[in-house]
């Protein structure tokens, strides 16, 4: 593997399930030390004709992800808030992600002043050609998603596992889409994602086989989109299509 890559599997949990998923992962995991419980906040970017999402929908072998993230269900009155810029880059199964930390003032995380992007166009691009990613086409911020995340590290291995859930988004693109009454959406059910240098599952948390759970290319960013992209009255692909691998 190329250095700082992992491999990364995820499982969709459908909605009957969340309650019982995370009382499965308490008893066969242990919660992360430093951060078991955080509400992550994450800015998408994309080009004006959704190259990345297009990408995704179709599966396509390599594939980038840009965002800016941080973490906290509110923001500070005043002050200055850590955010990271974020390259996601995927090949096949396996996944490799850059970071880089930044202050930011709190009031450019308002929800009405995330359509300028949190940082500006400069600093954007220097950090994504410092990470080794020049996108061909300019980038704009197009959704926010927000989630509940549950951390744990399974107990034999040490392997990384997140459960998430109360996933919801708001577009902050002007212009695409539609937009439901209040202006965010929801994404029923949850996500376990297990993280490492293998694909091989633990043997512990092969018990997830009870909950009927198959590995799948869910997506936030695609199946939000989608949600945006579907007709009012019609079913969105919110749950991931089709079975991958048996475990």
């Amino acid at each position: 593997m190329v250095p700082g890559e992992r491999f990364e599997r995820k499982f969709y949990i459908i909605p009957r399930n969340t309650g019982f998923a995370y009382t499965m992962m308490r008893q066969i995991c242990r919660p992360d030390r430093e951060f078991p419980r955080d509400t992550v906040n994450s800015l998408y970017f994309d080009t004006t004709d959704l190259d990345q999402y297009e990408r995704s929908a179709s599966g396509e072998f390599r594939k980038n992800k840009v965002r800016i993230r941080w973490y906290g269900e509110s923001l500070p009155v005043s002050g200055e808030v850590p955010v990271f810029i974020e390259l996601k880059s995927r090949q096949g199964f396996a996944s490799s992600k850059q970071r880089r930390r930044l202050l930011v003032p709190a009031a450019q995380l308002e929800m009405s002043r995330l359509v300028q992007g949190i940082v500006s166009k400069t600093t954007l691009q220097e950090t994504l050609a410092g990470f080794g990613h020049f996108p061909d086409k300019t980038l704009q911020p197009v959704i926010l998603i927000s989630y509940l995340r549950y951390r744990f590290n399974e107990v034999l291995t040490g392997m990384r596992v997140s459960f998430d859930r109360n996933i919801r988004a708001r577009m902050v693109a002007p212009g695409l889409g539609r937009s439901t009454p209040s202006g965010e959406i929801a994404l029923p059910g949850g996500v376990i994602e297990v993280k490492g240098p293998t694909l091989t599952l633990p043997v512990t948390l092969q018990r997830m086989k009870i909950m009927d759970v198959d590995w799948s290319r869910f997506s936030k960013y695609g199946s939000c989109l989608d949600v945006y992209f579907t007709a009012s009255g019609s079913v969105a692909r919110t749950s991931p299509s089709g079975r991958i691998i048996e475990f």
